[in-house]
């Protein structure tokens, strides 16, 4: 009997195995495991990220909620050392800059131009603001905070609006149209580090209903 059940437990190792491991491919996580296991990386090996990675995770970036689906996001990539290390000369940020995969600076239009409601078809647009421009990008941010974790990768959210001394500094390096400001600014990579996620859950935060 021990060693039928032995069989059997390893019929079911092997199984299992083939079933995470089959082509090679990744092990699929739940879109709540992701949200679970994320958490700020701040130290990266300094391994490239290929265009493939990076790629998704603009993707899952432009695949957030967005008021009246005006997709006022806009993103600057930074894959060379010497343009990353420009971001923090000088400041603590620098190392974990540089050595990120890539550092994606999430960016928002608050401005666009639009023809006047009711005006004539050969009116000049106006511009006119994007009130909601800081929460659809921030929402691409988590999203592609979440796309990381789901690729094994670290990345950690640097803020830089509303402070207006961070928005100006880095406006002006990156030469941003005036039109454009940075809201966060994310390095990412493979992590060098494993810290354990936080548990944030504190039902002293929840009303029902009303407060």
């Amino acid at each position: 009997m021990r060693r039928i059940a032995t069989v059997f437990t390893m019929a079911a190792v092997l199984l299992l195995a083939a079933a995470c491991c089959k082509d090679n491919a990744p092990v699929q996580k739940s879109a709540l495991d992701v949200i679970k296991a994320r958490t700020s990386i701040r130290a990266f090996t300094g391994e490239k990220l290929t265009e493939e990675q990076i790629n998704t995770l603009l993707g899952a970036a432009m695949a957030a909620p967005t008021a009246a689906d005006v997709r006022p996001w806009r993103f600057v990539v930074i894959t060379d050392d010497d343009v990353k290390a420009g971001l923090y000369e000088g400041e603590r940020h620098k190392k974990m800059v540089v050595d990120a995969g890539a550092v994606i600076i999430v960016c928002g239009e608050t401005t666009r131009m639009v023809k006047p409601h009711g005006a004539e078809a050969d009116a000049e647009p106006v511009p006119r603001p994007n009130g909601y421009w800081y929460e659809d990008c921030s929402a691409a941010t988590e999203n592609m905070l979440l796309a990381a974790t789901a690729l094994d990768l670290g990345a950690v959210w640097l803020s830089c609006y509303p402070n207006e001394k961070s928005v100006e500094r880095i406006s002006a390096y990156l030469g941003l149209p005036a039109n454009v400001t940075p809201l966060a600014i994310v390095p990412v990579g493979v992590p060098a580090e494993n810290p354990e996620p936080k548990d944030k859950w504190n039902p002293d935060n929840i009303h029902y209903n009303k407060w």
